[in-house]
């Protein structure tokens, strides 16, 4: 699975301006809302809410990856962003959080989400890469680090 045939350019947002868990999550579905990608904002952002209630998605390491399935999209989309400051998402290893990868996908659809999640934990593992990401300074400079590396 390549992340950018389902990240869009405009759904990516430096500095993120959230400053706690809840706004952050709601700041990236709105970002998908105003790129048309979500009919129904509410539903969506309700799904990645409940999932985040159920255990956080704070994985470790700086990373959260939201994510929530939602019958009213069609297909997976995504969203990245990255935190001026680094967040409290009540993370598995208590560490506060600065990149922030949203996944929302269609409630029949299982296989793009594991692999979309599975790709983004390979790709987070290399740390020098992780920290390009975290000290990006824009929005294009963001998906062109991560365009460049889905193509290596």
């Amino acid at each position: 699975m390549t992340l950018t045939k389902i990240l869009k350019p405009t759904s990516v947002k430096v500095p993120l301006e959230g400053k706690d868990k809840n706004s952050l999550i709601t700041e990236l579905v709105d970002l998908l809302d105003a790129n048309g990608l979500l009919p129904n904002r509410d539903a969506a952002l309700d799904a990645v809410m409940l999932r985040e209630q159920m255990q956080s998605t704070g994985i470790g390491s700086g990373i959260a990856v939201p994510h929530g399935k939602c019958n009213t999209v069609k297909e997976l989309i995504m969203a990245i962003g990255i935190t001026a400051e680094p967040i409290d998402f009540s993370s598995v290893d208590e560490m506060p959080v600065s990149i922030v990868i949203l996944l929302i996908s269609p409630v029949g659809q299982t296989g793009p989400h594991i692999q979309a999640l599975a790709r983004i934990s390979r790709l987070m593992l290399d740390q020098s890469f992780k920290r390009q990401l975290e000290q990006a300074h824009s929005a294009e400079q963001l998906y062109e680090l991560l365009s460049s590396r889905e193509k290596e």
